[in-house]
């Protein structure tokens, strides 16, 4: 799922340019990554998914938490109204608390980034997240070289990721609540469920070798 967003978040590029806070090629770097974590956002409220065990027992139980208050997995966290909230409690953030929120927030979503994409060992030890911690903080670090304050594109990555992730499930027999807290599903089921085996093994590759030619286009072609 993660990686399906990251040339959605590439191909975006020529619109967020039309803003008054025009992107670089390492903006465009930075919020590819940090898009492919924010597809991972609306699994909040599944203790059992991959979000849940990104942080260890931290995540867990903030997972378990969340599970209760949205009423379960595929209910509240899996709506557009999740998606509005997530991305302007990005801004709210960004804004009221300022740097400190901003690069708390790049060190989560590059976390979870780490664990979609696979870059760590596999299990759910210490072994496991814990080389997920050392690379999104090592990540974190590096971003911290040029991100702003307040970058205005990052509230944007943040909706498209979950965004991606609810469409994503609405392929699946089993839908989303878009318009939770109403119950009716949207569902176009022509998938039996996501992360199965044609999504890891072959849609993923496409996609990232995709992202790979888009980046480079981004970089080396003048604006």
């Amino acid at each position: 799922m993660a990686a399906a967003t990251l040339p959605l978040a590439v191909v975006t590029y020529p619109v967020m340019q039309d803003v008054d806070a025009r992107l670089g090629p390492v903006d465009v770097l930075l919020g590819v990554f940090l898009t492919a974590g924010a597809a991972l956002l609306p699994d909040a409220d599944h203790p059992k998914g991959t979000l849940a065990h990104v942080l260890g027992p931290l995540s867990y139980f903030a997972c378990k938490i969340i599970a209760k208050v949205s009423g379960g997995h595929r209910q509240g966290t899996h709506s557009l109204l999740f998606v509005v909230a997530a991305a302007y409690g990005t801004w709210a953030g960004m804004h009221w608390i300022g740097r400190p929120f901003t690069l708390a927030l790049a060190f989560f979503l590059l976390a979870l980034a780490v664990r979609a994409l696979h870059l760590y060992p596999p299990g759910d030890d210490i072994r496991s997240w814990g080389t997920v911690v050392v690379l999104a903080a090592a990540g974190t670090f590096v971003m911290d070289h040029w991100i702003s304050d307040k970058p205005a594109w990052l509230p944007f990555c943040v909706g498209l990721g979950a965004l991606a992730h609810l469409l994503g499930d609405c392929l699946t027999d089993r839908g989303c609540p878009l318009l939770w807290p109403f119950k009716p599903r949207t569902c176009f089921p022509i998938i039996e469920r996501t992360g199965n085996k044609v999504e890891t093994w072959v849609l993923a590759p496409l996609f990232t070798v995709g992202t790979l030619a888009v980046l480079w286009h981004v970089f080396t072609v003048p604006a």
